[in-house]
């Protein structure tokens, strides 16, 4: 039996934010607004709020959670020691059907704001925006991959450099969006909208908390921040405070970016160009009529996307690193090279993301994501619930709003999309008792 190879303690808290940030403005902001509003209409203002307060009870029980017990894995993790082994397993195997999802939406996405940076408009070709976005994504995941095996100092400060142009181009496209003329009123409340994206057409409340669900997972990148965990210096202090201050950050930003851009190009204009570009900022920069502000969002865009996908990757290959040394995936995931970088788990990440960016579908990805982060963050908010009251730090409430805010907005997911993320638990849950099987054979 080999020893336990332990991760360094390297990120402090000005790090730690950034890893949030880096995580969350990034497909969220730049590709999700543009999904929630051509599900929401004008109302995805809305959806961005109700979604920020069911995102700040999940942190909080993240936060709590990481404190307590800061260790990689996240929820995985949480739930062996709080739940039950296989409600555990569960965590993780969600985490990572949502995360390589997530992380293949930021790999389009990533592609289309730098074909169209290039040409220096949105792309018209559907056919070659997504042979392209296809063939751009892999090799953008592929030089990524390689930017996270360098190790996690270095990693860490590339990040940050990325999360400040992110939020300076983000910035800029505000302040030049007030300058277009537009009508959005956020004052008003929820009406008769027209769902803009194809299906059945629902009432204004059923769209507005489908967008809620679909722009909940804007918000969890703060989870990146707890599943490092074992790499934070005084974790039980950052962790919490860095979760906190990255939240409030991220719903400023998509409140003010989703204001200018409806009030710019409208709704309609938002949807189109996320589901056939995976690039709705773009247009929103187009609309005011500045070269330099295309330019700069265009940037932003690539570098949020960057950050996005930096930060998947580091999180979910060091979830894979947690399983790996209980033996629900493969042990050989677990070695750590002398850099201090998991490095077998890296790569089998990068090669499930490559596989779900051959899908070349934004939305699809982004909604099998929603599905699977939303039960992922109720189990997070069930072990919330059970920490001991004395190692408590926040009011078990928050744990309890956080439970019913992920469970009720699963409701507005659409059924076909519940039973596939069923058919994957079902998938996950016979391959591990297959693994325990023939470990228990002679």
């Amino acid at each position: 039996m080999t020893e336990k190879q332990e991760l360094r303690r390297q990120i402090g808290g000005v790090g730690a934010v950034m890893l949030g940030l880096g995580s969350i403005l990034g497909t969220g902001v730049f590709v999700s607004i543009g999904i929630g509003t051509g599900v929401a209409g004008s109302n995805i203002i809305w959806a961005i709020v109700i979604a920020a307060a069911v995102a700040i009870c999940n942190g909080l029980s993240s936060a709590q959670l990481a404190a307590v017990h800061p260790v990689s894995g996240g929820t995985y993790e949480y739930g062996y020691r709080w739940l039950s082994p296989r409600m555990g397993f569960v965590a993780g195997w969600l985490f990572l059907c949502a995360k390589s999802a997530s992380a293949a939406t930021a790999a389009l996405g990533l592609s289309g704001y730098l074909a169209s940076l290039l040409s220096q408009r949105v792309i018209e070709n559907e056919g070659l925006s997504y042979a392209g976005n296809v063939l751009g994504g892999i090799t953008l995941l592929a030089c990524i991959t390689g930017i996270v095996l360098i190790g996690i100092r270095r990693t860490t400060r590339i990040n940050t450099v990325i999360v400040c142009l992110t939020l300076i181009s983000l910035t800029v496209l505000v302040i030049a969006g007030l300058g277009v003329k537009g009508d959005f009123n956020f004052a008003r409340p929820p009406e008769s909208i027209e769902v803009v994206q194809s299906g059945p057409q629902h009432d204004s409340w059923y769209a507005l908390f489908s967008a809620a669900a679909l722009m909940f997972v804007a918000y969890t990148g703060y989870g990146r921040i707890a599943t490092m965990g074992e790499e934070v210096v005084d974790p039980g202090k950052i962790i919490p405070r860095a979760m906190i201050i990255t939240l409030a950050i991220a719903m400023l930003v998509y409140v003010s970016v989703a204001w200018v851009g409806i009030a710019t190009i409208g709704t309609v204009g938002l949807s189109d160009a996320t589901g056939k570009w995976a690039a709705p900022l773009f247009r929103v920069a187009e609309s005011t009529g500045m070269r330099w502000v295309v330019v700069l969002v265009g940037v932003g865009g690539i570098t949020a996307m960057l950050g996005v996908m930096l930060n998947l990757i580091l999180g979910l290959s060091r979830v894979v690193l947690a399983m790996a040394r209980r033996s629900d995936l493969p042990t050989s995931l677990a070695a750590i090279d002398r850099r201090g970088v998991p490095l077998r788990a890296t790569l089998a990440v990068a090669t499930v993301i490559g596989a779900l960016v051959l899908i070349g579908d934004v939305k699809l990805a982004w909604s099998f994501s929603a599905t699977t982060v939303l039960i992922y963050y109720a189990l997070t908010n069930l072990c919330a619930i059970r920490v001991d009251s004395t190692e408590r730090i926040f009011p078990v409430g928050f744990a309890w709003f956080g439970l019913l805010g992920c469970c009720g907005l699963v409701l507005f997911i659409p059924w076909q999309m519940l039973v596939v993320v069923a058919s994957l638990i079902a998938l996950g849950m016979l391959l591990r008792w297959l693994r325990e099987s023939g470990a228990d054979d002679p």
